[in-house]
């Protein structure tokens, strides 16, 4: 039985989770003390439940509980500790982190139920507390919470990867996260990494013999967690060549998250030599009005980003992933909905390729530690109490244009990222797909658990859009 338990719950049971395994690998001379338990967002909660309770038998001895807490997560995680609090006759001594746990008030309805909670990156901090809780002088109590300390890059010294704790049932059936790189260098307001602005790099002498050992044991789809992989252009360079390398040899996938802005000549050219169903290409454009966008600490080049996003599609075999954010302060419906044409427009020549593009509409959410906060007042910015935070008006969309784009949202995810339906090339398509999205939630009265069937009979009924 172990003294240790690291869980959380995943969006997915594909997701498993690289935060949980850092965090074992780098305890030291604990790290055999410690079990890693996962969960699933829709997992029934009587199973969560058992697994914890069968995990801290009432046996007299002190024990942990690390739980990692995200915005998508919240909710669930405080139902699970309401339920075990209940159910538990000796309590672990419970801590919390993760980036929603980072930036909450001391009075949040989830922190009353920890011992201890870590702000920030724990991988130094949580083996602290735990050799703290654990190896201390019989008797003596460990600090009491909160303990809510973030480390220096001095502290932290050398992390040690924790690419080994991925499991053979990960390799064979899971997504496999991997980082090159950990922060951001720019401001966005709406972005966690704007506190800080900066980044770390794992030297790549150490982080490319971890990915070969992960493609020797079968790795189907490689997901950097890296939010900027293209700031340093010749370091991105050397880790898509070996890439290149080992395609040559095994068949995988690779995901990356880029910076739309940068994407230089020398770099097109080496995402173009992946093969097709290889490359998947992630690239955060949020808005295309370039006063919003400065607004929110984001500097942009609406003309230079959406070059690069043609150049990409017509000579590359990636499937790209564009994310564009409704509800930011001072854009209103029709620029929001003249950026996503602009994008529509900018990614065509994929679309008569097997790799269609996929653009993804999401509402802003205000991050708790955010400093988009400081345009609440001026821009009548209203938020949601609750997780994830979502924007519910602002003094330039009412709140039946973010419902409205939800819902569009949601539609446009089902039927068009998903190939459902074709859309015409040869117009605009926001202002038709709106009117199509509100047409079919009127004939359902939902955008979620619909016949296939019944959804494509209702289209061809409307005769909007080619089914």
């Amino acid at each position: 039985m172990k003294n240790i338990i690291l869980a959380t719950i995943n969006a997915k049971w594909i997701h498993p989770s690289l935060a949980l395994r850092l965090l074992k690998a780098n305890l030291g001379g604990l790290e055999d003390r410690c079990e890693i338990i996962e969960f699933a967002l829709r997992q029934p909660l009587g199973e969560k439940i058992g697994a914890l309770l069968g995990a801290f038998p009432p046996d007299g001895k002190r024990r942990i509980l690390g739980i990692s807490v995200s915005i998508w997560n919240h909710a669930q995680t405080i139902e699970l500790l309401k339920e075990l609090f209940k159910a538990w006759q000796e309590k672990p001594v419970i801590v919390l982190g993760g980036p929603e746990v980072s930036y909450l008030p001391p009075e949040s309805e989830i922190l009353k139920y920890a011992d201890h909670a870590v702000r920030g990156e724990g991988e130094t901090i949580f083996r602290l507390l735990c050799e703290e809780i654990l190896l201390n002088e019989a008797g003596k109590e460990p600090q009491k919470f909160p303990v809510m300390r973030k480390f220096t890059r001095k502290e932290h010294g050398e992390i040690k990867p924790a690419y080994y704790l991925y499991t053979d049932e990960d390799i064979k059936k899971k997504l496999i996260y991997v980082e090159s790189s950990r922060g951001c260098p720019f401001g966005c307001e709406f972005c966690l990494s704007a506190a800080e602005k900066k980044v770390y790099e794992f030297p790549l002498d150490q982080f490319l013999p971890e990915m070969s050992a992960l493609i020797r044991r079968g790795v189907k789809t490689f997901k950097f967690l890296d939010r900027s992989f293209n700031v340093n252009i010749p370091r991105a360079l050397s880790i898509i060549d070996f890439f290149l390398d080992e395609l040559k040899k095994h068949a995988f996938v690779v995901h990356f998250e880029m910076v739309p802005s940068l994407f230089p000549k020398e770099l097109r050219e080496k995402l173009a030599l992946f093969p097709p169903e290889t490359l998947r290409l992630e690239t955060g454009i949020q808005t295309l009005n370039s006063e919003v966008s400065a607004r929110i600490g984001r500097p942009s080049n609406p003309e230079k980003e959406l070059e690069a996003l043609r150049l990409l599609s017509e000579n590359t075999n990636a499937v790209i992933h564009a994310d564009l954010i409704a509800g930011l302060p001072g854009e209103d419906l029709s620029s929001f909905g003249k950026g996503f044409d602009m994008l529509w427009q900018a990614l065509h020549p994929a679309l008569s390729k097997s790799h269609s593009p996929e653009i993804q509409p999401g509402i802003l959410k205000l991050l708790p530690g955010t400093p988009i906060i400081r345009h609440n007042e001026k821009f009548g910015m209203q938020y949601s109490t609750d997780p994830p935070y979502e924007v519910i008006e602002t003094s330039a969309m009412s709140a039946d244009d973010i419902r409205r784009i939800k819902n569009f949202a949601r539609f446009w995810e089902l039927l068009v990222n998903r190939k459902m339906i074709k859309i015409p090339l040869n117009k605009p398509v926001f202002n038709d797909f709106l009117d199509l999205s509100d047409l079919l939630f009127m004939h359902f009265g939902r955008n979620w658990g619909i016949d296939k069937a019944e959804l494509i009979k209702k289209i061809k009924e409307i005769n909007r859009f080619y089914v």
